[in-house]
């Protein structure tokens, strides 16, 4: 799946924990990745890393939805998974997310 650029966007990435699919605003359920426009170089640089690893994780195989509801900005929360296996949990082994739990963690400051 190509990482989305300033046009319209149906299919793409948008960043290592937000995707569009078929026109909707899907938001990886249980992970926090690091923003684009992050706080400190740190962050936009695994911001970055992030986003093309999901990128190629959704390029490289099928993937499944399961949608869970939508949260305050309207976007569809959903574990997404290849084979099985959750692309969220991935980008947490790798360090490219961590685990959300209700409060962000600065990636300014180190693993």
């Amino acid at each position: 799946m190509p990482i989305c650029n300033h046009g319209r966007r149906i299919n793409c990435v948008v960043d290592g924990d937000t995707i569009w699919v078929d026109g909707e605003k899907i938001r990886l359920d249980s992970i926090n990745a690091p923003e684009v426009q992050g706080r400190c170089d740190r962050e936009r640089v695994l911001a970055a890393r992030a986003t093309e690893r999901l990128s190629g994780l959704l390029s490289a195989d099928a993937f499944e939805i399961a949608r869970k509801g939508k949260d305050r900005y309207d976007r569809t929360l959903a574990r997404v998974t290849i084979s099985g296996r959750d692309v969220g949990t991935t980008l947490i082994g790798e360090g490219l997310a961590h685990a959300w739990h209700g409060q962000k963690r600065s990636w300014c400051s180190g693993p």
